[in-house]
C-alpha cells in the first residue's frame, strides 16, 4: 500500500511540474524565469537570504502573470509604480544597498500611521473625495480575528510561511517585499518605501538582474500591486570617478581647458558603504605633458598645463581593500619515503612559526580577517589645452556728467585690461551691496585690439552703493573681476547742478541791478529837474522809456496803481 503512495505522490509532483501555473509553485516560479546553476546555487549564498527552491504560499498571496486583469484593480484609484534602485557599482566585498519606493496615485499618500489617506484639497479625476482614507489598515487590524495581541496568526506570515517580526509598530508596515536575485529571495515587511543591503563579497562579477514584487495587505491576505526589476553591477575595479575644475574655463564638461592655468584633478571613489575607510589608498598620475609620474596620497591635485595641444591623461587608484586570504602553501612533497604523520607534523613546526601547541594543519584552515587584497581602479581622458582670458582688471572709474532729464542717474565709465586672449563679449551684473541680488544684467559684443584695452559705460539708477561683476568672455574663457562702487547723490553740489545754480543766480542778480537803479533813478529825479538841453531830453527820453519797460516787465500791478503819474510823467519827458 505505502507503495502505492509513493507511486501516486511521484506522478502527482510530476503533473504539476508540467502545467503552465505550477500547483505548489516554487519562489523561482513566481519571482523570476532565470534559472542559475547548481555552482551558482552553491557559490553565491548571500547572508540571510533563502534558496528560492523553497515554497511559495499561493492561498495567502496569489500569483497574477504580466497581462492579467486582475492588476488593474489591485489598488483603489490606479496603478502603484515601484522605483528600484541602487548605490551600484560595487566594489566585491563591499555591501550593495537597494532601495524601493512606492508612487501612489495622485492625491494619495501614507500617514503617521501607515494608512492611505487622501491629501487635503487635492483634486484627482474623482474630484474631492468624502472619505478621507484610501485604505484604513488601522481599523482593519484593531477589527481583526481576535489575536489578543499577540500578533500571531496564519495570514501574519510572508509567502514561505515566516512569521512577520514582530517589532515595535509592526502593525503600521502593511507591505510586503519579496527580493529576489542569484536564486535566492529576502522578505521584508515595511512601509511606502524600504531598503536591503547585500555583501557582495560571494556574488559573481559583472552584471546581475535584481527583482522585487510588493504585495498589500488585504484582509487576511495580500494583493500584488507592484513589480520591478534593476540591473546592478559588482567588479574587482575600485569604480572612480574624476572631476576637473579650472578658473577663467567657461564649459568644463567639453575636457576643453586653458593654457597656463591650474587645472584642479579631485578623485572620487564610490564607495557608499565606505568598504575602503580603512585601507591606504595612493593615486598615481601622468598628464601626458612629458612632465614624469606624479604619486599621491591626496584625492585632489593641481597641474599646469603651458603648451596648446591635446593630452592623454591617465590615473591609476591602488587601495589594500580587504579580501580572502589565500589558501597555505603545501608543505614540499618528501623525495624520501613517505614519514610518518608525527615526523610531518614535527617537521612542519620547526619550519612555520606559530603558537606552541598548535596543529599547524589546523591553523591552515582558519581564515585570517586582517587579510588584505590590493585592488585599482583606472581613469582616462583625453584634454585639449588652448588660449584663453587668463585675468582682467579695472583700472580706473571715471564719473560721466548726465544731462538735465535724468537728474537721478549715473553714468560710470570702466576702463578695463585683460591677459591672455582677446574677449569677444563683455558682460556687466550690477547687484546689491552683498552681490546677490541682480538688478540689471548687460551683455554686449566688443571690438578690442591686441593692446586688450576697452572702456564699459554703465548706467545707476539712483544713488548708493552697488557691486559691479564684470566679466570678459570668449568661445573657451570667461574672466571675472568684482568691485564695490559708490555712487552719491546728486546734490546742489555736484558739477551740473552748479552750473544751472549759476544761470539761475546770474539771473536774479540782473533783476536786482536793474530794480536799484530804477529806485536811485527815481529819487534822482525828483531833486534833480530835467534840463532844457536837446541833447539832455534824448538821453533822459531813452532812459526813461528803458525804465519805464523794465517796469512794466518786472513791476506790471505798479502801472495799475497809478495810471495817472504815469501819464503826467509821460507829459514831462515829452
Amino acid at each position: 500500500m505505502s507503495h502505492l503512495i509513493r507511486m501516486g505522490l511521484f506522478y502527482f509532483l510530476n503533473f504539476c511540474r508540467d502545467r503552465v501555473l505550477p500547483c505548489c509553485p516554487g519562489f523561482h516560479d513566481v519571482l523570476g524565469n532565470e534559472r542559475p546553476s547548481a555552482y551558482m546555487r552553491e557559490h553565491n549564498q548571500l547572508n540571510g537570504w533563502s534558496s528560492d527552491e523553497n515554497d511559495w504560499n499561493e492561498n495567502l498571496y496569489p500569483v497574477w502573470k504580466r497581462g492579467d486583469m486582475r492588476w488593474k484593480n489591485s489598488w483603489k484609484g490606479g496603478r502603484v509604480q515601484a522605483v528600484l534602485t541602487s548605490d551600484s557599482p560595487a566594489l566585491v566585498g563591499s555591501n550593495i544597498t537597494f532601495a524601493v519606493n512606492l508612487i501612489f496615485p495622485r492625491c494619495q499618500k501614507e500617514d503617521a500611521n501607515g494608512n492611505i489617506v487622501y491629501e487635503k484639497n487635492c483634486r484627482n479625476e474623482a474630484g474631492l473625495s468624502a472619505d478621507p482614507y484610501v485604505y484604513n489598515w488601522t481599523a482593519w487590524s484593531e477589527d481583526s480575528d481576535g489575536e489578543n495581541g499577540t500578533g500571531q496568526s496564519h495570514h501574519n506570515v510572508f509567502p514561505d510561511g515566516k512569521p512577520f517580526p514582530h517589532h515595535p509598530g509592526w502593525r503600521r508596515w502593511n507591505f510586503i517585499y519579496v527580493f529576489h536575485t542569484l536564486g535566492q529571495y529576502f522578505q521584508k515587511l515595511g512601509r511606502c518605501s524600504v531598503r536591503v543591503s547585500v555583501n557582495t563579497a560571494n556574488v559573481t562579477l559583472g552584471p546581475q538582474l535584481m527583482e522585487v514584487t510588493v504585495y498589500r495587505r488585504h484582509g487576511r491576505a495580500y494583493v500584488p500591486i507592484a513589480q520591478v526589476k534593476d540591473v546592478y553591477v559588482v567588479t574587482d575595479q575600485i569604480p572612480v570617478f574624476v572631476t576637473m575644475f579650472q578658473k577663467n574655463d567657461r564649459n568644463s564638461s567639453d575636457e576643453t581647458f586653458l593654457k597656463d592655468l591650474p587645472i584642479m584633478f579631485d578623485v572620487l571613489i564610490h564607495d557608499p558603504s565606505h568598504f575602503l575607510n580603512y585601507s591606504t589608498i595612493n593615486y598615481k598620475w601622468s598628464f601626458g605633458d612629458n612632465t614624469g609620474l606624479f604619486v599621491s596620497t591626496n584625492h585632489t591635485v593641481n597641474h599646469t598645463y603651458v603648451l596648446n595641444g591635446t593630452f592623454s591623461l591617465n590615473l591609476t587608484v591602488k587601495a589594500a581593500a580587504p579580501g580572502p586570504c589565500p589558501p597555505p602553501p603545501p608543505p614540499p612533497r618528501p623525495s624520501k619515503p613517505t614519514p610518518s604523520l608525527a615526523t610531518t607534523l614535527n617537521s612542519y613546526d620547526s619550519n612555520t612559526p606559530g603558537p606552541a601547541g598548535d596543529n599547524p594543519l589546523e591553523l591552515s584552515r582558519i581564515p585570517d580577517e586582517n587579510c588584505q587584497i590590493n585592488r585599482y581602479g583606472h581613469f582616462q581622458a583625453t584634454i585639449t589645452i588652448v588660449e584663453g582670458i587668463l585675468e582682467v582688471n579695472i583700472i580706473q572709474m571715471t564719473d560721466v556728467l548726465m544731462p538735465v532729464p535724468w537728474p537721478d542717474s549715473s553714468l560710470i565709465d570702466f576702463v578695463v585690461t585683460c591677459q591672455g586672449s582677446i574677449p569677444t563679449e563683455v558682460c556687466t551684473i550690477i547687484s546689491d551691496p552683498t552681490c546677490e541680488i541682480t538688478q540689471n544684467t548687460v551683455c554686449s559684443p566688443v571690438d578690442v585690439d591686441d593692446m586688450c584695452l576697452l572702456t564699459v559705460r554703465r548706467t545707476f539708477n539712483g544713488s548708493g552703493t552697488y557691486c559691479v561683476n564684470l566679466t570678459l568672455g570668449d568661445d573657451t574663457s570667461l574672466a571675472l573681476t568684482s568691485t564695490l562702487i559708490s555712487v552719491p547723490d546728486r546734490d546742489p553740489a555736484s558739477p551740473l547742478r552748479m552750473a544751472n545754480s549759476a544761470l539761475i543766480s546770474v539771473g536774479c542778480l540782473a533783476i536786482f541791478v536793474t530794480v536799484i537803479s530804477l529806485l536811485v533813478y527815481k529819487k534822482h529825479k525828483e531833486y534833480n529837474p530835467i534840463e532844457n538841453s536837446p541833447g539832455n531830453v534824448v538821453r533822459s527820453k531813452g532812459l526813461s522809456v528803458f525804465l519805464n519797460h523794465a517796469k512794466a516787465v518786472f513791476f506790471p500791478g505798479n502801472q495799475e496803481k497809478d495810471p495817472l503819474l504815469k501819464n503826467q510823467e509821460f507829459k514831462g519827458v515829452s
